[in-house]
């Protein structure tokens, strides 16, 4: 385990391999679960800003369901989740060509239409953070639709902590990140 600041991270994700195999698994991350993705406290409201720069990367099931019910919902704990079409795919998600589930947000975000990539609990993945009073827990969420990115992470030698840095810049900050590194890579003596 991993102490830094308010933060404790999992040794896993030092030391487990993870990059993402869309080939394999067809983002099935965005379809697989029991709701949408988590959102933050005001990621609900910057979905809201940003819907109609962002509709023309949906698919029309989503558009519909936005349209019709909202881009997220309540997640029973205070909080809120992205909505999804008929309990499966995110009604941010969009089919490529390929079969492959892809980010509407980040597709939007990469063509420069809007400043936000995506929800962070999605940037984050495979790591999930779990948020007590005084700290936040960051561990690696195993799930075996992700087996082919941890081949292909262990195939590239690219650690979790690696996989998901701009992430955790964005979630936590360069010099934490730059800590973060420091504590993983720095040899222990005995």
């Amino acid at each position: 385990m991993i102490l830094l600041d308010n933060t404790c991270i999992s040794d896993d994700v030092a030391e487990k391999f993870f990059v993402c195999n869309l080939d394999k698994c067809k983002g099935a991350c965005c379809v697989e679960g029991d709701m949408g993705a988590p959102l933050e406290d005001e990621e609900h409201l910057i979905l809201d800003r940003i819907y109609e720069d962002i509709k023309p990367y949906l698919s029309p099931e989503g558009i519909q369901v936005i349209e019709q019910r909202g881009g997220y919902e309540p997640d029973g704990e205070g909080g809120y989740v992205t909505n999804t079409v008929g309990g499966r795919e995110c009604v941010y998600a969009t089919w490529d060509d390929k079969g492959i589930l892809k980010c509407g947000i980040e597709e939007a975000y990469n063509d420069g239409k809007v400043d936000w990539k995506k929800p962070i609990s999605c940037h984050l993945y495979p790591i999930r953070v779990t948020k007590y009073e005084h700290f936040h827990a960051l561990n690696y969420d195993r799930w075996p639709i992700c087996s082919p990115a941890c081949g292909l992470g262990e195939q590239l030698n690219v650690p979790i902590y690696k996989f998901v840095r701009e992430a955790l810049i964005r979630a936590y900050g360069e010099e934490w990140y730059g800590r973060l590194v420091a504590e993983i890579e720095t040899p222990r003596s005995s």
